[in-house]
């Protein structure tokens, strides 16, 4: 039990950043139509998608392990915000706006922003906590590590889960970097990019593409810009130094231009579905419009013309996950629950380390409410909880399983674990001790819970609870 001991810790650690994060909570464990959701205040939202993911990640983690940071250290943050704008934050993660990703032409310009940010990374300019503090940050950006992105990880779509904090919007904005740190960032990227053995072409591009915010005042940039300011004579010094760089004349593949192409769409399906289906004409026959246009009818409610389409695509790419896991849910979404099994049964097949994919499997089979089938779904909820262990939403369909099958001790626990990784102390140590009281004495899982109990900042009364059955003697000697 010392490694569980230990995670609990941790985590418990981590937990202090997340106390603001219990009025989220309620949101995160909401999220159970498989559409994208937007903040009722218009303000941004986080999203997560494994297929977005792994291209970022493609393009990303050569840049990374340049610039000596560990790639699976480094998260990156997708916003759902239509304005231009990248940051990096302190625990190595990069956040990357919508609106930006679809605003580079090509991988070499995105990859150049990344290594932009990248360098910010590794010269120690994330913005720091009290900056973030006094924009009214902290709870969005520093409790990340809570499982806040892993709640969105379970969502029902899969592909698309969000969550809002309003605060973000014009926050960061007020945020910035010295002209200095920019001039440094700049240089490191191009670094990077040549140990990597891809031009600094595409970084230079972006700027010139909006050299014209120099000459805006700071209430009229682009958000990127008014927290990286731009002036004409850093991109001649980035631009000389580039040009004089053995791979300035690289180029990318025709695999990483359809693999941008297809992130562009996808995002655009989503996230502008009457812009995608103007942007993605039928007479466009090409696999990213196709696919823009079945995720665009999805989102429009009309899910036989998206089915039609989808079911075109498997056709031609039968061993692409994500048309399966696409196709299980628009079926799922229109409570076509029973046909949504076996598309997310193939997808996870396809990509069985994709923990968002049994997620989704996970929460069909529980709705099915057949015992046989519902066991099947915790199996798979628990499979996915070994990829992503901060996953709040496979933890509450985790705990809507258990209660189906009576297990009410496992149910509260899970649902302790839920509030756990959301940094709800209260609500954990509420649900732990709980759970303590129903799972039978000394099993790991009655372990698990005396481990959140002495990690959410029991009070006296807890901790004597604890001693009178010998917990605390017990877990402090494992």
């Amino acid at each position: 039990m010392t490694s569980r001991r230990g995670h609990a810790r941790k985590r418990g650690v981590r937990s202090r950043l997340g106390v603001a994060l219990s009025a989220l909570s309620i949101l995160a464990s909401g999220l159970s139509a498989p559409q994208v959701a937007f903040a009722q205040d218009g303000g941004p939202s986080l999203i997560r998608d494994t297929e977005i993911e792994e291209i970022l990640h493609q393009d990303a983690n050569p840049i990374f392990a340049a610039a000596g940071l560990d790639p699976k250290n480094v998260r990156i943050l997708i916003v759902g915000d239509k304005s231009l704008n990248a940051f990096a934050t302190q625990g190595l993660q990069m956040g990357l706006n919508t609106g930006l990703i679809l605003q580079t032409e090509n991988p070499n310009q995105l990859r150049g922003v990344i290594a932009h940010e990248t360098g910010h990374l590794a010269g120690g300019h994330p913005i720091r906590s009290d900056e973030m503090m006094r924009a009214g940050l902290k709870p969005m950006i520093l409790t990340m590590g809570l499982g806040i992105l892993a709640a969105l990880a379970g969502s029902p779509d899969g592909g698309a889960a969000l969550i809002v904090n309003s605060q973000y919007a014009g926050a960061l904005g007020a945020l910035g970097y010295s002209r200095e740190q920019e001039s440094r960032a700049d240089q490191a990227a191009a670094g990077f990019l040549e140990a990597t053995g891809q031009s600094g072409r595409g970084l230079v591009e972006f700027f010139d593409n909006f050299r014209y915010q120099e000459v805006f005042d700071q209430a009229r940039r682009f958000a990127y810009f008014r927290s990286h300011p731009l002036s004409s004579e850093r991109i001649e010094v980035l631009r000389s130094r580039v040009e004089r760089q053995p791979h300035y004349i690289a180029v990318d593949t025709p695999e990483d231009l359809a693999q941008h192409e297809i992130m562009k769409a996808k995002l655009e399906g989503f996230l502008n579905p009457q812009v995608a289906l103007m942007k993605y004409k039928e007479t466009d026959a090409s696999f990213p419009a196709r696919y823009a246009r079945a995720i665009a009818y999805y989102q429009m409610k009309d899910p036989d013309r998206s089915l039609k389409l989808i079911d075109a695509l498997i056709a031609d790419h039968p061993d692409n996950p994500y048309l399966w896991e696409l196709k299980g849910q628009v079926l799922f979404e229109f409570n076509r629950i029973a046909q949504a099994e076996e598309p997310q049964r193939k997808s996870v097949q396809l990509k069985p380390d994709a923990a968002l994919l049994r997620v989704n499997l996970g929460q069909t089979l529980i709705n099915l409410d057949e015992p046989a089938k519902v066991e099947e779904g915790v199996k798979e909820l628990k499979r996915s909880l070994l990829n992503e262990p901060d996953n709040t939403v496979a933890w509450r369909l985790l705990a809507q399983a258990y209660d189906k099958q009576n297990k009410d001790g496992e149910a509260r626990l899970a649902t302790a674990e839920q509030y756990f990784s959301l940094g709800a102390v209260r609500e954990a140590r509420v649900f732990a001790m709980r759970a303590r009281e129903l799972l039978p004495k000394d099993t790991p899982d009655w372990r698990r819970a005396t481990d959140i109990v002495l990690a959410s900042r029991p009070s006296n009364q807890d901790l004597k609870d604890l001693a009178k059955d010998g917990a605390v003697q017990s877990h402090l000697g494992r």
